[in-house]
């Protein structure tokens, strides 16, 4: 048997071999357009503060007051001596965003999903999957007591053939993401919710990406299609600019979480000074609709150039732009060349696409001005005729 170290440095050299070996990048500026990144001054495309509040004056004001009354850490899970009158606040905050009855906090987005779908569906049950869905949801269902069945990205014709097949089961809960991270794409949620009225399923929506973003005010994929799912999940960490996750649903739907979602039961609860940051970064949310305005106004001038530039791009009107290279190492010699240029946009590639379809995963935020964007343009614009990606 090889020792330990030689046994990992094999599955490393692996991984390099097929090139998709990872290294840390580290960020030495707050979170906006322009940062230093290992040491060099980048604009950075890849963040995913959609409305540039993880540096807003007024969030980091709401934090700081609150550390100064409540220290920096919660002392425990919430359950134990975690549990401050600021989660309850923001909960109560969250519910309202998302028009439901009561909201939970956990300590991130991933462990709402993996808390929600390892303790609500059980033996006998069946969970119907998109096949794109985030890893947190993937992770969540094997977690899981019930069969979990996979359907073709946002197909609703091999869904609704899912659940025609799926009519033994005890329960069927159909789960998606709002906006698929690595497509840009957005769930039919009101067909997905008409095939659920219609097969008595269930529907839960990971609204991370659409938090903040999609809707005439914010408040996600719900808001854009008219409809109010079963269970809304999402973070605080995208659009919000902080910290932490939540699961939103009825009253009895959030003692259940309390009394069952190990995620949640076992896992230190976020400080309050996150609570009073995300409290009044949803309220920005709410009350000041310029700024997702402008979003939308970056989204459009860059997609539409990177269109008329002759890139593959996926995705529909959000934030997430991803530009298909193909190659995986064509992608990651992409990316280098970005960064040569001042950009910081890494190479998304295999398990989290498909292969074949590395890319490079452009976000756009609120903060990106006009010089900026216009210059990526002129930065693909040259890095793809020099990889011959584009004529």
């Amino acid at each position: 048997m090889l020792p330990f170290d030689g046994w990992l440095h094999g599955r490393l050299n692996e991984v390099k071999a097929a090139g998709l070996y990872r290294e840390l990048r580290t960020m030495e500026t707050a979170p906006q357009p322009e940062m230093m990144v290992d040491g060099q001054k980048q604009i950075v495309f890849s963040s995913n503060n959609y409305l540039g509040l993880a540096n807003d004056k007024r969030v980091i004001a709401a934090a700081l007051n609150t550390l100064n009354q409540y220290g920096v850490g919660s002392s425990g899970s919430r359950l134990t001596t975690g549990n401050s009158d600021w989660h309850q606040e923001l909960e109560k905050r969250i519910a309202d965003f998302k028009q439901k009855e009561a909201a939970l906090l956990f300590s991130s987005g991933y462990l709402a999903n993996i808390g929600v779908l390892s303790s609500l569906p059980g033996k006998g049950d069946v969970i119907l999957s998109d096949q794109y869905n985030h890893a947190s949801i993937i992770d969540g269902c094997r977690l899981s007591r019930a069969e979990t069945l996979i359907y073709q990205h946002v197909d609703m014709e091999d869904l609704e053939k899912k659940l025609i097949d799926t009519a033994c089961y005890q329960r069927r809960f159909i789960v998606t993401d709002g906006v698929f991270s690595m497509d840009g794409t957005i769930a039919p949620l009101d067909r997905i919710s008409e095939l659920a009225n219609r097969y008595d399923a269930y529907v839960i929506v990971d609204d991370a990406h659409a938090t903040g973003v999609v809707g005439k005010n914010g408040r996600g994929t719900s808001e854009y299609f008219g409809v109010l799912p079963d269970i809304v999940i999402g973070t605080l960490s995208k659009a919000v600019g902080t910290e932490g996750g939540f699961a939103a649903g009825s009253h009895v739907f959030i003692k259940f979480l309390i009394n069952h979602a190990r995620t949640f039961i076992f896992q230190t609860a976020i400080p309050p000074a996150s609570c009073a940051a995300s409290y009044t970064a949803l309220g920005i949310i709410e009350q000041e609709g310029e700024k997702r305005q402008h979003l939308y106004y970056n989204i459009k001038k860059l997609k539409t150039g990177l269109c008329s530039l002759g890139y593959q791009v996926k995705g529909e009107n959000t934030a997430i732009i991803p530009v298909i290279i193909g190659d995986d190492r064509t992608a990651v010699t992409f990316s280098k060349k970005l960064q040569e240029k001042g950009i910081y946009a890494p190479a998304i590639r295999p398990p989290t696409v498909p292969a074949g379809e590395s890319r490079i995963r452009l976000t756009v935020t609120a903060d990106h001005d006009v010089k900026e964007i216009t210059y990526l343009l002129k930065v693909f614009d040259f890095i793809g005729r020099e990889l011959r990606i584009i004529k």
